[in-house]
C-alpha cells in the first residue's frame, strides 16, 4: 500500500513538473498539440498538457548577424572578396511563418546575398566598389526585405565591412601610392629649394647694395677727411699740388707700414720712393683733368643739340 502511494507522489509530480514550462526573454515557444501547431508562447510562466502538447521549438526574437564572405569580380577584371554583415530578427508576429515555412535561414539569407553582389559588383570598378560599398549595402537590403519578410524575418541592416582584392592587386595598388606620395614629396622638395635659392638671391642681392652702400660712405668721407686736410694745409702756407702730393706720400707709407705689421699678409709690390708717390699724383692729376674735359665737352654737346 505504503508503495503504491510512492508511486501515486512520483508519478504526480512528474506530471506537474511536464505540465509547466518558461519561456525566456526575447523568446518564442511553438507550441503543437497531437503535432499540429496550436499556438506561439511568449516570454513567461505557462501551462501545457502533458503527453498532449508539447514545445516544438523555440525562436530567438533577438537581433542576429550573418556574415557572408562573396568572391566575385569587378568591371575591370579584378577579383575581390567582399564581406557582408547582415542583421536580422525573426518578426513578433511571423513566428508561425518564420518556424514553418523556412527550414535554414541563414543559407537563404546567403544565397540572396551571392545573388546581389554578383550582380551588383561586375557593374563597378575596382576604385568605385570601395567608394560604393554603401549602395552594394543598400542594394543588398533591398532585395532581402522583399524575400525574406514572407519568411517573417525582418532584415535590420546590412553592412559591407570588408573588400578585399587580390594580393598582387593590392601590392600594385600599394606601390602606385607609394609613387604618387613621393612625386608630392619631390614637388615640394624642388618648392623648398626655389624659395631658398630665390631668398638666398635675395640676402645675397641685398648684401652688395648695402656692401655698395658702405663703400660709397666710406669713399665719401675719405674724400672729406682728405678735403679737409687740403684746407688745414693750405692755412699752414702749403699749397693745393704741395697738400696732395704729401697727402698721397702719407698714405703711401701707411699702407706699406700696415701691410708689414700684418704677419698673415700676401705679398704686395708697391712703389717705395717719394718720386714713385709724385708720379702717382701726377697720374691721378691727369686722370681728373681728362674726366672733368670730357664732362665737359659732353655737356656742351648736350647744350648745343638742345
Amino acid at each position: 500500500m505504503n508503495s503504491l502511494f510512492i508511486v501515486l507522489i512520483v508519478l504526480a509530480l512528474l506530471i506537474l513538473f511536464a505540465s509547466y514550462f518558461i519561456v525566456k526573454q526575447q523568446t518564442a515557444a511553438i507550441i503543437e498539440t497531437f503535432g499540429k501547431f496550436t499556438s506561439v508562447r511568449q516570454s513567461g510562466f505557462h501551462l501545457k498538457i502533458p503527453g498532449v502538447q508539447r514545445i516544438a521549438g523555440r525562436l530567438s526574437l533577438k537581433i542576429q548577424q550573418l556574415d557572408v564572405i562573396i568572391e566575385t569580380k569587378t568591371k575591370d577584371d579584378v577579383f575581390v572578396k567582399i564581406k557582408v554583415s547582415v542583421q536580422y530578427k525573426v518578426i513578433k508576429d511571423k513566428v508561425y511563418d518564420a518556424f514553418y515555412k523556412l527550414d535554414y535561414p541563414h543559407d537563404q539569407i546567403t544565397s540572396y546575398v551571392f545573388d546581389v553582389v554578383r550582380a551588383e559588383v561586375p557593374k563597378m570598378k575596382l576604385d568605385d566598389v570601395f567608394v560604393k560599398k554603401d549602395d552594394i549595402a543598400i542594394a543588398v537590403k533591398s532585395e532581402l526585405n522583399e524575400a525574406m519578410m514572407t519568411y517573417g524575418y525582418d532584415i535590420i541592416k546590412t553592412l559591407v565591412t570588408d573588400i578585399d582584392p587580390d594580393a598582387q592587386v593590392k601590392e600594385a595598388m600599394n606601390r602606385i601610392n607609394a609613387a604618387d606620395r613621393e612625386k608630392t614629396a619631390a614637388q615640394y622638395e624642388g618648392d623648398a629649394q626655389r624659395i631658398l635659392i630665390v631668398e638666398r638671391a635675395k640676402a645675397e642681392a641685398e648684401s652688395k647694395r648695402l656692401q655698395g652702400k658702405g663703400i660709397a660712405d666710406q669713399r665719401r668721407e675719405i674724400a672729406r677727411g682728405l678735403e679737409e686736410s687740403v684746407e688745414v694745409l693750405n692755412r699752414a702756407g702749403i699749397n693745393s699740388q704741395e697738400a696732395s702730393a704729401l697727402i698721397v706720400i702719407t698714405q703711401h707709407y701707411d699702407t706699406l707700414q700696415s701691410i708689414g705689421g700684418d704677419t698673415n699678409s700676401n705679398l704686395i709690390l708697391l712703389p717705395n720712393n717719394p718720386n714713385a708717390a709724385s708720379s702717382m699724383l701726377t697720374d691721378m692729376v691727369a686722370s681728373f683733368a681728362a674726366t672733368n674735359q670730357i664732362g665737359e665737352s659732353m655737356k656742351a654737346a648736350k647744350n648745343k643739340k638742345e
